[in-house]
C-alpha cells in the first residue's frame, strides 16, 4: 500500500542522494538536476557510510526538509559472504544515526527484490521475505532500521524494491543484459546458464530514475516493487543484445547446475499509485543502452 503525501508533485527543496556515484545514484542525481531539483550527491568519497565518522559528516552537510535517498550498498559482486553483509548492515546503522540526528521531510530507501524467497514465483509487496543470500537479508534488516527509526519521527518512508536492472553505465557484471553486452563486445559469444530458460523482469535505469523523481515529488510512503511487470527469459534478452552487437555474435549453454526458476510480479500496486508511468520495452532499452556505449 502507497500513500501520497501530496495530491499533486510538488519538487523537494532537496534531495540528499546517498551513494551518488553508483550506477542508479548517477542516473538519479542527473534526472534530478534535469528537473531542476536542487541535489546534494554524496559518495563514499564524501562520506564512508562503513565510518562512524560519516555521521558526523554528513549531519554538517545535510539541512532540515531535505528529502534522502538512501542507494548505497555494496553489491553482490562486491563480496557475497558475511563480512560484506556487515558492512552493510553497518551503513544501514550509520544512516539511521543520521536520521536520529538530523529533520528530513521524506526519506526513500533502495532495496531489491532479492528480499523476497527464491520460490516466490509472483511477487507482491506483501509475498515472504525470506532471502536465500546476505545480500537480500542485508536488505530485510535495513528495511526494518528504517521503519524503526523513521516511525518514531513521524518521517514518511518509501521503500523501493527494483528487480534487475539495466543501463549504459552499470558498472557490475551480474547475470544478464550489462554482462551480455560485455560479453558479445570482448568475445563475441554470450553464456548462458542452461539455455537461458528462466524469466525474469528487467528494468531500464532511466525508468527507475523517473518513478524515484515521481516518488519524491508525490512524497509517497509504503512498499513499492519497482518491477515493469514483463518477465522475459534470459534467452531473448541475449538474442536482443546479439542482434545489436552483430551478427557474428555466437550464443551457447553452460549445462545446467540448479533448477529451472521464474520470477514474476504483480505490478497491481505500482499501476494504482502511478497509474500514468510507462516502462521502457526491453528492446527499446537495450538499443538505448547499446547506442549509449557507442557515442550514437
Amino acid at each position: 500500500m502507497v500513500e501520497h503525501g501530496h495530491s499533486n508533485s510538488i519538487a523537494p527543496s532537496r534531495v540528499v542522494v546517498l551513494g551518488a556515484s553508483g550506477f542508479l545514484g548517477r542516473d538519479l542525481v542527473r534526472r534530478l538536476e534535469t528537473h531542476g531539483i536542487p541535489v546534494l550527491g554524496l559518495s563514499s568519497a564524501d562520506a564512508d557510510l562503513t565510518d562512524t565518522s560519516s555521521v558526523k559528516t554528513m549531519s554538517g552537510l545535510v539541512k532540515p526538509g531535505d528529502a534522502l535517498v538512501f542507494a548505497s550498498a555494496l553489491t553482490p559482486d562486491k563480496g557475497r559472504d558475511i563480512r560484506t553483509m556487515m558492512r552493510n548492515m553497518t551503513m544501514g546503522e550509520h544512516v539511521s544515526a543520521l536520521l536520529d540526528k538530523s529533520d528530513f521531510s521524506h526519506v526513500v530507501y533502495i532495496s531489491s527484490d532479492a528480499v523476497y524467497a527464491d520460490d516466490v514465483a509472483l511477487a507482491r509487496e506483501d509475498s515472504r521475505c525470506e532471502p536465500s543470500n546476505y545480500y537480500g537479508l542485508m536488505h530485510v534488516v535495513r528495511e526494518r532500521m528504517m521503519q524503526d527509526t523513521l516511525a518514531a519521527q513521524g518521517t514518511p518512508l518509501l521503500i523501493l524494491r527494483p528487480t534487475l536492472l539495466y543501463g549504459p553505465e552499470d558498472t557490475h557484471n551480474s547475470y544478464g543484459p550489462n554482462r551480455y553486452f560485455r560479453m558479445a563486445a570482448d568475445d563475441g559469444k554470450i553464456t548462458l546458464f542452461g539455455q537461458g530458460e528462466e524469466k525474469r523482469d528487467h528494468v531500464y535505469i532511466e525508468d527507475v530514475s523517473r518513478l524515484i523523481t515521481d516518488v519524491l515529488k508525490r512524497k509517497s510512503a509504503g512498499t513499492l516493487n519497482l518491477a515493469s511487470g514483463t518477465s522475459v527469459p534470459f534467452m531473448e534478452a541475449a538474442n536482443i543484445v546479439a542482434g545489436l552487437v552483430g551478427p557474428s555474435v555466437e550464443i551457447a549453454g553452460l549445462p545446467r547446475q540448479m533448477p529451472i526458476t521464474h520470477r514474476h510480479f504483480d505490478t497491481t500496486a505500482l499501476v494504482k499509485a502511478f497509474p500514468a508511468f510507462r516502462f521502457t520495452p526491453l528492446a527499446d532499452g537495450l538499443k538505448a543502452t547499446w547506442e549509449t556505449k557507442n557515442g550514437d
